[in-house]
């Protein structure tokens, strides 16, 4: 049996490590430069990097790596040897301060939209102490911030960086106005609920689709889905349970702190949900996570899918980004609180989010814009493309006597103020969730369920942290002008002014419903579609203005990021297109084609005996099905000789004209073909069917 608190963060050089390894000195020298955000003294560095190296090796590290997450969305690693040569020919183990701090990858080949020429080659990766370093497959992983030569941002992390640290400057400033001088830092927290598809190896092996592309571009829908709902919550099966069983283990010996797991509503879906951690661990966790759920299930003759929407009919997979706000003392700054003082802060707070979300509602789309997200998004199982709050129907009733001064039933009496004594209790968990909206306030966090599964969360919680830095900054800014004598009143008018201004993007109701969709476009709200549609508001002047001047983005780094999300949408498609051009033609057509021979070839038997029996049937199977399919064969080559002419056109004027070609044009296109092909499927014999089927894909674990 399993000993958890024995396993648990084994292999991570996690502060328990450090506090029994380290010199008392260099151990609060190392968290003291970790508080401040200053640069690593090379002596505290060179003694931190023995202890870190002695430890790796003893849990059977031979190599280091600088683990960092560039814009491909993954992570990456250079594996180097602890082994220096001696002159005597024999060998030592070991590791410098100066290499624990800073590593120099090439960053050439790295996605930089434009940052950096192909000759350019040198980058740094720089450690991030706040996260733990951890040993992975005999391999020291030191997290890693990465960036060029010129310092621009070539990965994920540092933005999120910037933003955390960004966001703590100004959720202090309010605090302080508040009087509160007890709390030294603020920290943004993540809970990253992981869903994944399981299906086995043999059958994943046997579709170009699903290893090109990560879904399947052809497939009619098995005489089952998910539509008794006996999937969702059910018991697991053996084979999944084993393999939950050993991630779990694997997941617990990292440190990540994995802790739910069930049976997903589709079949074959499941999902895996984490605690809460600090913003930058848990998308650490999270990179951690998608890749062991990977391994494990190789392990297992399995092959775990992250794509958003690996097959159709049936739930795709997202990952909820469960988002708050805490201080260091361990206060969350989204907690209704039982005091008038506690209700105001955290209104104030509340308020700040209700007004960034409205105000950067195309950002929040475009942090989880991509191809494998605009499956998804708009579905029967996932938020829809505009943006709104859910906040219940309880608080959504505070607000509204806060905006118009009535006295809320839970008051005593009276008019609604905030900070004095008539303010109720605000209701915490008194309304149900509502699954339809994308940034839900679920009692003490924002669920933001928009966020793709194969997705990394840093885009997502960067773009959150930002926008809510922007809007206490703007708060803040306010209330100190104020002063003492008129913090009150100014706080009473910045929350009911901001609830009047931006009410527009609270929605309680059915964020599936076509009247939803006419209500949020009289409202003013953007109903950003696709991927296409969404990344250039990437780029609008008050996007710009939010990353910059918080330093979040450079004006270059934010246009790079464009044309990198950009080119990558263009680069899926085409895979995605050429792939099922490649099955079609050489899977599909020829497996038909065989099939109406065969069946050709019997129906000149059968006619053949009908004559001599003088006998005429009224439906001959052979015959229906040889001509359906044959004018269903035609019909597809036609489809795909389409498919072929409009992927070969290039004369794009740009990448973005490209994207909005390959939407308008191509994907159309595809879907055409894959519904001839479908229907073709149907009326094939099974053993004539050149690829496994949803049937046997999505129930044979």
């Amino acid at each position: 049996m399993t000993n958890v608190p024995e396993i648990f963060g084994s292999m991570v050089f996690n502060d328990a490590v450090m506090h029994e390894r380290l010199p008392e000195d260099t151990y609060r020298s190392l968290h003291k430069t970790i508080e401040d955000g200053k640069e690593l003294d090379i002596t505290v560095a060179n003694a931190v990097a023995g202890a870190m190296k002695d430890w790796a090796i003893e849990k059977g590290a031979t190599h280091f790596t600088h683990w960092f997450q560039p814009m491909t969305g993954r992570t990456a690693e250079k594996h180097d040897s602890f082994i220096s040569p001696q002159s005597d020919g024999r060998v030592i183990m070991e590791f410098s301060g100066k290499e624990l701090i800073k590593g120099e990858p090439d960053a050439s080949s790295f996605p930089s939209g434009g940052l950096r020429a192909t000759f350019e080659a040198r980058g740094y990766t720089a450690w991030d102490p706040t996260s733990y370093a951890f040993v992975k497959d005999g391999v020291l992983c030191i997290p890693t911030a990465f960036c060029s030569y010129g310092g621009e941002a070539l990965d994920k992390k540092t933005p999120l960086l910037r933003s955390m640290e960004e966001i703590n400057t100004q959720a202090l400033r309010i605090l302080r106005l508040f009087g509160n001088k007890e709390v030294k830092h603020v920290w943004t927290t993540v809970g990253a609920e992981q869903e994944y598809f399981l299906v086995d190896r043999k059958l994943y092996n046997r579709r170009k689709d699903l290893i090109f592309c990560g879904r399947t571009l052809f497939g009619a829908p098995a005489p089952k889905g998910q539509e008794m709902d006996d999937h969702y919550f059910g018991a697991i099966k053996p084979r999944i349970s084993a393999f939950m069983k050993e991630l779990n283990e694997e997941l617990w010996k990292l440190g990540v702190y994995a802790r739910t797991e069930h049976n997903e509503a589709a079949p074959a879906q499941h999902e895996l949900a984490p605690i809460y951690l600090t913003t930058n661990q848990a998308t650490d966790q999270n990179q951690v996570t998608m890749e062991i759920m990977k391994n494990v299930a190789r392990k297992h003759g399995m092959v775990c899918l992250l794509h958003e929407k690996p097959f159709a009919g049936v739930n795709g997979s997202g990952k909820h980004n469960n988002w708050s706000i805490a201080t260091d003392t361990g206060v969350n700054l989204l907690e209704p609180g039982k005091s008038p003082y506690e209700n105001a802060q955290f209104l104030l707070f509340l308020a700040a989010m209700i007004k960034g979300i409205d105000e950067y509602q195309e950002m929040m789309r475009v942090c989880v814009a991509s191809a494998g997200n605009d499956h998804r998004l708009g579905a029967a199982e996932a938020p829809p493309a505009i943006v709104s709050i859910f906040i219940g129907d309880d608080l959504a009733e505070v607000l509204d006597c806060i905006e118009t001064g009535k006295s809320y039933a839970g008051a005593e009496s009276g008019r609604m103020e905030i900070g004095v004594s008539v303010l109720p209790s605000i209701p915490k968990d008194s309304t149900d969730r509502n699954r339809t909206s994308p940034f839900a306030f679920t009692g003490n966090k924002f669920e933001y369920r928009s966020v793709g599964s194969s997705q990394s969360i840093a885009g997502a919680n960067t773009v959150i942290n930002t926008i809510m830095a922007e809007e206490l900054k703007e708060f803040a800014d306010e209330l100190e002008k104020a002063g003492k004598d008129d913090f009150t009143a100014t706080l009473n008018e910045i929350i009911r002014k901001t609830i009047k201004e931006h009410k527009r993007i609270i929605f309680n109701g059915d964020g599936y419903s076509e009247v939803w969709e006419e209500e949020a476009k009289r409202r003013g709200l953007a109903n950003l579609r696709t991927t296409v549609d969404a990344l250039p508001a990437f780029l609008l002047e008050k996007n710009i203005k939010l990353f910059t001047s918080h330093n979040i983005y450079t004006e270059k780094e934010m246009r790079s990021r464009y044309a990198i999300l950009l080119d990558t949408y263009n680069k899926i498609i085409n895979i995605e297109a050429h792939t099922m051009i490649d099955m079609a033609r050489k899977e599909i057509l020829p497996a038909v084609s065989r099939y109406v021979g065969q069946l050709s070839s019997v129906l000149t038997a059968k006619l053949d005996l009908q004559n001599k029996m003088n006998e005429k049937i009224m439906h001959n199977m052979e015959e229906e099905t040889v001509l359906a399919l044959s004018q269903l064969c035609d019909k597809a080559f036609t489809k795909l000789v389409l498919l072929e002419t409009l992927i070969a056109k290039t004369d794009y004027k740009d990448d973005l004209a490209r994207g909005q070609y390959y939407r308008d044009s191509v994907i159309p296109a595809m879907e055409s073909l894959r519904k001839t092909c479908d229907q073709m499927e149907q009326m094939v014999a099974k053993n004539y069917w050149p690829f496994p089927q949803y049937g046997d894909m999505l129930f044979n674990i």
